[in-house]
């Protein structure tokens, strides 16, 4: 006998309920900032570098959850206070040492080209006192980190922080170890295994042979 024709209609195409939308991300925004409100006690050893933390207007994003992740951040035990010597604070108003900032691709681009600098519209720099986060990678970060964005936070703050503070690229130090947080890690991971953080739970740098 042959089996009767499941005439009940295919349910049409769409969206998994449990499937966030989309994150809507500007091509450039207008460089003007608002400041996260409010500060943070000193972390570390030594004279307390203070910095602020901004958000691009026109991006849906809350100055005040991303200072308390730079705050989280900056404040790790594996982040540079390691160093022994590197101290933050985090400040909404009066003098400062360096600037966290999220925006738009564009602006992004045009800020890091002040300091010579190519960004292509996928990339964070550090220019000057300005810690630029581009908003595509803040909010989707990168194909090794897209689960884990979060981490990505992490990865972007303590880079380019740690080129404020002086520090250089670094390369793959072997097949199979921590990827140095100095790294270029969106230009791929040559062997290394995700890692977002300067100094390991022991306290040691973790880092590899210079590179451009």
């Amino acid at each position: 006998m042959r089996p009767s024709r499941n005439t009940t209609p295919a349910p049409s195409p769409s969206r998994s309920a449990s499937t966030p939308p989309a994150p809507k991300i500007p091509a450039t925004g207008p460089g003007t900032y608002t400041t996260a409100p409010g500060g943070s006690g000193k972390v570390g050893t030594g004279t307390a570098l203070r910095y602020r933390v901004e958000v691009e207007d026109g991006i849906d994003l809350s100055t005040a959850s991303v200072a308390k992740e730079v705050e989280r951040i900056l404040a790790d035990p594996r982040g540079w206070t390691a160093d022994g010597h590197s101290a933050f604070q985090r400040v909404s108003s009066g003098p400062t040492d360096f600037v966290v900032r999220v925006a738009t691709p564009g602006t992004v681009d045009r800020t890091c080209a002040e300091g010579g600098l190519d960004t292509e519209g996928r990339y964070n720099c550090s220019v000057g006192h300005k810690v630029m986060a581009n908003l595509e990678r803040w909010l989707l970060a990168t194909p090794v980190y897209a689960k884990d964005v979060t981490a990505y936070h992490a990865l972007i703050i303590n880079h380019e922080v740690g080129h404020f503070l002086g520090h250089g690229h670094v390369g793959c130090p072997g097949p199979g170890r921590p990827a140095p947080a100095m790294m270029q890690q969106i230009k791929g991971m040559h062997g290394c295994v995700p890692n977002v953080w300067p100094y390991d739970e022991r306290g040691r740098y973790i880092t590899g042979p210079a590179a451009p």
